[in-house]
């Protein structure tokens, strides 16, 4: 009877707890749910939007070590003693003049003497400690520098756009290392603070893959993702997500290639490599055509270049004279980059309009041999290709060997006279598309997703 009573009081007093006290409980419930999910998935993606804060936070895809940075934000803390313009042209930046002597053996630099790292030491010509190779550096004074080659080589000013830095990336730039956060070998991240508004910070992350870096938008790491192939996330597309700014661009710095083994017994002939490349479609949904080894606004371009703008019949005809054509059904082995595995079966169904079968065979990195590969390279700032097209070069992949090129090659990198460099380089582009080691096929579309 007792023990019953007792129950029953316990009962009363809980029902009337609850009753004054319930809704107050329930409302800290939800509220401390609601911070709880706030602070797992959304602080990332709230803390940007609030006045006080101007912070950034950009994902980029890569493994990266401290010593090896992208240049897009290594331009972000320093600068070079020149800079390249749209053109490919270099200008003033950090000198501003210089000389070239010796037959462009020897570099004279002159350097801005208002300049400060941001640490605020003055910049001198001793803090300018660029690791060259074969050459000797002289500082007759702290407002010059004199790099003295021992070959000529006329892309020496695009070498020394490459940011100035002291110790522990101290840079010129607009903004400065906050921290560095490094796993085993590799940079997670890198936190970048402004010189000019200490409010305004760039915060980069690094993903292993595209797809982990596209989750990482999406759940809110990271206010924008950058130099995405695609906008493809799982059955969306980041065009149809709220609040977001999707920026389409080309990406001149690397052009997709299709590169074919010179070597090969089919291949080997001219012939047949103008007839793929004839066979080639002229507009992609993936990037900007390009027919030529040099992007379009280069100034060794003077006019358009569609040398092999798509021609099916002219393909067939130059087909029945090549020596494939002695062999009957001709196929081909297309080893292609993951990323590139729909280009290759466009390739593939516009080489059969051709009479050619074309097997894909997707690898992910460049193979010791193949007949024919779809990959890519990057289009360096100076228009010297010696390391891809020259004969004695490990990196001509094609093995390419054509006295005309290396020639016009050899003698590009030590011309001085713009030019004169303009003239070899367009004989250069000529002669390399009238024998082709490869087809230019893109620069490849990238998108940038931004959230509001």
């Amino acid at each position: 009877m007792i023990f019953l009573k007792r129950r029953r009081l316990i009962l009363w007093l809980i029902k009337a707890y609850i009753k004054k006290w319930g809704k107050t409980i329930l409302l800290s419930m939800v509220l401390g749910l609601l911070a709880f999910f706030i602070i797992r998935f959304g602080l990332n993606m709230f803390i940007p939007l609030l006045p006080f804060s101007q912070q950034k936070t950009i994902g980029m895809v890569g493994a990266y070590t401290s010593d090896n940075l992208p240049e897009s934000i290594l331009g972000q803390i320093s600068r070079g003693l020149t800079y390249i313009d749209d053109k490919g042209e270099p200008k003033p930046d950090v000198a501003t003049k210089w000389e070239v002597k010796n037959n462009g053996k020897t570099y004279i630099f002159h350097l801005n003497n208002n300049l400060r790292f941001t640490d605020g030491t003055r910049l001198t010509s001793s803090q300018i400690q660029y690791n060259f190779s074969d050459v000797i550096t002289e500082r007759p004074d702290d407002s010059t520098i004199i790099f003295k080659l021992k070959y000529s080589y006329s892309p020496f000013l695009v070498t020394v756009s490459h940011p100035i830095f002291k110790k522990g990336y101290i840079g010129l730039g607009n903004y400065k290392v906050q921290s560095i956060n490094i796993n085993g070998n590799f940079v997670q991240s890198i936190n970048l603070l402004s010189t000019k508004d200490l409010n305004k910070e760039l915060s980069y992350q690094f993903y292993p893959t595209e797809d982990s870096l596209k989750n990482a938008f999406v759940l809110g790491e990271i206010t924008e993702a950058e130099n995405l192939s695609n906008l493809d996330y799982k059955n969306m597309s980041f065009k149809s997500f709220p609040n977001t700014i999707v920026n389409k661009q080309v990406n001149y710095d690397t052009l997709t290639t299709i590169f074919y083994n010179t070597q090969d017994k089919n291949l080997s002939d001219k012939r047949l490599r103008e007839a793929l490349s004839y066979a080639i479609p002229d507009n992609f949904n993936e990037g900007k055509r390009n027919y030529g080894p040099f992007p379009p606004n280069s100034w060794v371009n003077s006019g358009s270049l569609s040398t092999y703008s798509q021609d099916i019949e002219h393909a067939k005809s130059l087909m029945n004279l090549s020596s494939a054509s002695d062999s009957g059904k001709l196929v081909l082995t297309i080893q292609t980059l993951p990323e590139y595995k729909d280009l290759a079966k466009i390739i593939r169904d516009s080489w059969e309009k051709i009479g050619v079968k074309a097997d894909i065979k997707v690898v992910n990195s460049l193979p010791s041999n193949f007949q024919v590969f779809l990959g890519e390279f990057n289009v360096p700032k100076d228009p010297d290709q010696y390391v891809l097209w020259h004969s004695d070069q490990e990196s001509n992949i094609t093995k390419y060997k054509n006295l005309r090129i290396d020639k016009l090659l050899e003698d590009g990198r030590q011309t001085m006279n713009l030019a004169e460099r303009t003239k070899i380089y367009s004989d250069f582009q000529k002669y390399l598309l009238d024998d082709p080691p490869a087809t230019f096929v893109m620069f490849p579309y990238r998108y940038n997703v931004t959230r509001k």
